[in-house]
């Protein structure tokens, strides 16, 4: 075959086994980067559209062996053509998708909540919202005050925990939008896939942060540090999880990220009321642990205070903490960060792509070529360069994850988009007649539809002054 292609078999013998070694195949093609390139993907569309002209009799013939399907349908139905609709005119409706669940999370338990209710409002839906019993004051406060504001008939909101969350999905939803974690998102998918009911998932993931040696220290400290810190004390699903740099940089990364921290919180940070605290114990126990592993202990520079009546962890920062540790493994989803080095500013965007895709990936640097590579190669829900978290802000921009990073995207029309169906629309009046769309299929009904299709004059007269009689 061309291009010394082998016909690959897959039915007798083709097992879980099988199917492993082919899905590691096409995943290391994939992580070549051939198939970003534009000439790859060109030249592949080109040999399909080849492939269809060079093999329309076998097709034809497989089709008919198949389901005894007459070669003109074949040809108008399996070859992509407009010319039977015209004339006609189209429009894309976006409809409403009927009834859906948002089930939001603790970490901004309004934000989260009262934006994607929006988006589904926006959309014409009806809407039932489940806040987070984590966050019990804010989820008290919007079953008491959203109904007044509201048409109730069509927004709802359910109190509760685990028993009323369960009892929400087992219904039929026309969407259910989850924001937390991939734990909860399993379930929620699980039980979506029961309804076949779509689903957005907003998860979260290990975001990182990428150092250039080449930076202003000082303005991207400031900014790493508001965007872990200034952001729920780093329980955000955008903040910060872990800093790559090279292992030449990082003394005077540390040494600049200490002095920024100080800066920021003063010199006992448990006592700054700019520094927020761990939601609940069960989490505070969570961070604390990770700390507490003996391969992480020793690795601590900066921080680690703790005081557990008040939930409160400072800021800490930690220098070469195993790969295969805990903390490496895991969101952290708190103060913690780890700073991790290699020899070469590559060797860090390879550790970053052999991890799960975060929800948000982060570049300092003012070298545009590495800039450039780091767009290419990283894939995450969305990044920011010589910033942290501000992407979100942007409601121009769509946000949302990829891979277990979340499902969709919403902010500004694309939580409208999010919520709406778009409905294809086409409308024909009752002139343009094709006689040739109908049986019998003729020679030379077929021959001109052909002829037509391929731009010939002589077709195109023989439309205008007259289709042959059936």
């Amino acid at each position: 075959m061309e291009n010394g292609a082998e016909k690959e078999a897959v039915g007798e013998g083709f097992d879980g086994a099988r199917a492993a070694v082919l899905v590691a195949g096409l995943r290391r093609g994939f992580a070549s980067g051939r198939t970003r390139s534009y000439e790859w993907r060109a030249a592949q569309l080109k040999g399909i559209a080849r492939m269809i002209d060079d093999k329309e009799a076998e097709i034809m013939a497989a089709l008919h062996d198949d389901l005894a399907k007459p070669h003109m349908e074949s040809y108008l139905h399996e070859v992509p053509t407009s010319i039977t609709t015209f004339p006609s005119s189209a429009e894309i409706v976006s409809e409403p998708l009927g009834v859906v669940l948002v089930i939001s999370a603790w970490n901004y338990p309004f934000l989260l909540s009262i934006d994607p209710v929006i988006g589904a409002i926006a959309a014409g839906n009806a809407v039932a919202l489940k806040p987070s019993e984590v966050a019990p004051a804010t989820s008290s406060l919007f079953a008491t005050i959203l109904p007044k504001y509201t048409d109730n008939s069509f927004v709802k909101v359910v109190e509760g925990s685990i028993p009323e969350t369960t009892a929400l999905l087992e219904q039929k939803w026309d969407k259910i939008f989850y924001t937390g974690n991939g734990k909860v998102g399993r379930i929620v998918m699980t039980a979506a896939a029961k309804h076949l009911t779509p689903v957005a998932l907003e998860l979260g993931g290990k975001c990182p942060v990428l150092v250039d040696s080449n930076v202003n220290v000082k303005v991207a400290t400031k900014r790493i540090a508001v965007g872990k810190w200034g952001c729920n004390n780093g329980q955000a699903c955008v903040s910060p999880d872990y800093i790559l740099t090279t292992k030449s940089f990082a003394p005077t990364l540390v040494d600049a990220m200490k002095k920024t921290l100080e800066k920021f919180y003063g010199k006992d940070p448990l006592e700054s009321p700019d520094l927020s605290r761990i939601v609940n114990a069960n989490h505070f126990r969570r961070l604390t642990s990770l700390l507490d592993d003996e391969k992480v202990s020793g690795t601590i520079v900066y921080g680690g205070q703790q005081d557990e009546k008040r939930l409160k962890i400072a800021p800490t920062l930690l220098l070469d903490v195993p790969h295969d540790s805990l903390i490496m493994k895991e969101e952290i989803f708190g103060p913690l960060l780890p700073i991790i080095t290699f020899n070469e500013v590559e060797d860090c965007l390879d550790f970053i792509n052999l991890k799960a895709k975060p929800l948000a990936a982060y570049l300092f640097t003012k070298d545009k070529r590495l800039e450039e590579r780091f767009v290419k190669t990283v894939s995450a829900g969305g990044m920011l360069i010589n910033d942290t978290a501000l992407h979100l802000a942007n409601p121009h921009l769509p946000f949302g994850g990829v891979g277990e990073s979340g499902i969709g995207a919403y902010h500004g029309k694309f939580s409208f988009d999010s919520f709406s169906h778009k409905k294809a629309v086409l409308s024909r009046g009752f002139g343009g007649e094709a006689p040739a769309r109908y049986p019998p299929y003729t020679p030379q009904k077929q021959k001109i539809l052909r002829g037509l299709i391929n731009g010939s004059i002589v077709a195109l007269l023989v439309a205008i002054l007259g289709w042959p009689r059936d």
